[in-house]
This record gives structure tokens, C-alpha cells and sequence, in this order.
């Protein structure tokens, strides 16, 4: 398995943080959790003010063979109209990415169909992971093949000058494989994690873990070996935003984690490089019950929850002024002393 070398976050550059924060203009502690984002981010960027202006958003898209079973709401050919969607500029997530002045970028990493346009990277692996229920979803030089692509073009879109990468995805069926993934890596079962996904009634919901569990059964990953549950459960884009994390952490460029097909691609990239999990932010509380089973294995708290569970990037990109907000309070704050403030007595 490929190596990759993620630098500890310098934890006395966070303690030097810790002590300027406490000389500006509040009661000790008043800014909460924002001071406790302060610290992380130095950390991560080993920079006593860092930033995190110039964010970077990468959704992956790709189809999941799995949907043949009536596991989603929503039919296939949903996930290209979405990339089209995305690609004129009528997503949710470009709205929330115009307001963060975000670069954007969309990636074709498996759709089920063959897609052109100007705006679009072509990264296809594959024609959409096969039926995890019949077969193995995908090879594992495929697997492989994703997690590169991912990785790359997060290593490519921080050389353009991003200091903070979001990422999404779009792929209808993606729940079903995250919902799969978190079950198995965390030992979990299959009930606890289903979630309604698309919006699917509650016998789908029943049909839809029956899949699952008998799915896992079939398929028999190796817990040990991240390639392998990828390659017999997960998804093109899960695997692409693992490797994106893993370039992200590589480069201390901090990740902002939407929901639950983001957070389950955390557990993955956590299995290839346990240190990526220093440099993410877990950006809202996903309304799928498997994003809180993931969350608790990450042992991360959210920063929100607004009850979103659309994807695409949303809650993070939702989330970011709350990140930017953290750094502006170290850089642009008054202490005590420079603004001539009478401290407690």
C-alpha cells in the first residue's frame, strides 16, 4: 500500500496561540469553540495567523451499479442531470460557493454515462462501480486508480493558492455503499446506519438494509485492508475524496468535511493514513443516522447542525465563514494592552 508522509500538527505553535487569544479583548474562553478552530488551524498550518481565505471546493461525481437494486429514491440518471446542474451553475453548491468566493471545480470520476463539457474534468475510472449486491463494486487497481485522482487534483487545486479545501459529491446510491462502509469499519449494524438517503419510504428503508447486510455477507471485505473494502462496497467518489484528504493533510491545507458520503470517505483515509484526521474539520451534523456513528469513530464534534443531508459540499461550504471567522478573531482583534483596555483585576 502506498505510503504517504502527513506532518504532525505543531502543537507548540498551538499553545503560543492559546496565549495570545487569552490577551485579546474578551472574558477568557468567551469566543468558544472559535478559539479552540483558532488553535487547531495554527496547528495545522504551522503559522501563528493562519488563513483559510481562498477556499477550494472538489465534488466527485459517480454512479453506483447498486441502485439496480431499489435502494434510491431517485433513478441513475439523476447523478448526470446533477453534473449538468452543477456545470451550469444551478446547484445549491454553487450557490453556497459564490458566496464563499470559492473555486469550484467538478469531477467526472465515474458517471454511468459519457459526459462533455468545458467546465468539466474528465477523470472517469469507470462507467459507474458495479452491483456491490451481485459482484465486487470495482478492481482494486480501479480503487487504487480513484484515490490518485483524488489526490491529485487536490494537490493541483492547493498549487492554484486554495487555503482551505471543501469537498462533495454527487452519486446516486452513494448512501447505500457509505451506509455499508461505516457499518463494516465500525462494527456497527446495518440498521443503525441506513438512513433515508434520498428520501425513501420506510419499506424501502427495510429493503435497503436488507441489501446492505447481505451485500456484506457476499462480498466478505478484509477490515484490514482499505483497498479491499473500497474496491468490494464503496464508490469512485468516496475513494476520490479520500485521496484528496490524504494530498490536503500532506500539504496542511485544512479539509472542511460535509456529511455523511464525506465523512465516511474520512474512516477510508484514515485507514490508508491515520494522521489525515488531524487536518479535518467536520463541518455539520448530517440528519443520516450513519453520520453520527462515523462522527463518534472519529471522535470529531461538527460545528453545526442545521439538519441538512443534501450533499454536494453544502453544509461546508455553509459552514466556512465560521472557519474564516476563527482566523479573523487572531488577526484582526485587539488585545488588552494595544487597545489600552484595563484588564480583571
Amino acid at each position: 500500500m502506498k505510503q504517504y508522509n502527513i506532518p504532525k500538527r505543531n502543537k507548540e505553535i498551538g499553545k503560543q496561540v492559546k496565549q495570545y487569544i487569552d490577551t485579546l479583548t474578551k472574558p477568557i474562553g468567551s469566543l468558544g469553540r472559535l478559539e479552540e478552530l483558532a488553535i487547531e488551524l495554527a496547528e495545522m498550518k504551522n503559522e501563528n495567523f493562519p488563513s483559510v481565505e481562498q477556499p477550494g471546493i472538489l465534488v466527485f461525481a459517480a454512479d453506483h451499479g447498486v441502485t439496480a437494486q431499489g435502494v434510491s429514491a431517485y433513478p441513475q440518471e439523476v447523478t448526470e442531470q446533477m453534473v449538468h446542474n452543477f456545470l451550469t451553475e444551478g446547484a445549491a453548491i454553487n450557490v453556497f460557493s459564490r458566496q464563499i468566493g470559492a473555486k469550484l471545480e467538478i469531477i467526472d470520476i465515474g458517471v454511468a454515462v459519457s459526459l462533455e463539457h468545458a467546465k468539466l474534468i474528465n477523470k472517469k475510472i469507470r462507467y459507474g462501480t458495479a452491483d456491490f449486491f451481485v459482484e465486487d463494486a470495482m478492481s482494486r487497481d480501479e480503487a487504487k486508480a480513484a484515490i490518485e485522482v483524488g489526490y491529485v487534483q487536490a494537490k493541483d487545486m492547493i498549487q492554484k493558492g486554495i487555503n482551505c479545501l471543501i469537498l462533495g459529491e454527487m452519486g446516486i446510491g452513494n448512501t447505500t455503499s457509505s451506509s455499508a462502509i461505516v457499518s463494516f469499519l465500525g462494527d456497527e449494524e446495518v440498521d443503525a446506519v441506513v438512513g433515508m438517503g434520498t428520501g425513501i419510504s420506510s419499506e424501502q428503508l427495510q429493503h435497503k438494509g436488507n441489501i446492505i447486510k447481505q451485500a456484506i455477507e457476499k462480498r466478505n471485505p478484509n477490515s484490514e485492508d482499505p483497498i479491499d473494502v473500497l474496491s468490494k462496497i464503496g464508490g469512485l467518489e468516496i475513494a476520490g475524496m479520500a485521496g484528496a484528504m490524504i494530498a490536503a493533510a500532506e500539504n496542511r491545507t485544512p479539509i472542511l468535511v460535509d456529511g455523511f458520503i464525506c465523512t465516511t470517505a474520512v474512516l477510508v483515509a484514515k485507514e490508508l493514513a491515520p494522521h489525515v484526521v488531524d487536518y479535518i474539520i467536520l463541518a455539520h451534523k448530517s440528519s443520516e443516522p450513519g453520520h453520527a456513528i462515523a462522527t463518534s469513530l472519529l471522535k470529531k464534534k461538527p460545528l453545526i447542525d442545521l439538519h441538512l443531508r443534501l450533499g454536494e459540499g453544502t453544509g461546508a461550504a455553509i459552514a466556512y465563514p465560521i472557519v474564516q471567522s476563527a482566523t479573523l478573531m487572531l488577526k484582526e482583534m485587539a488585545t488588552f494592552t494595544s487597545a489600552g483596555v484595563s484588564t480583571k483585576t
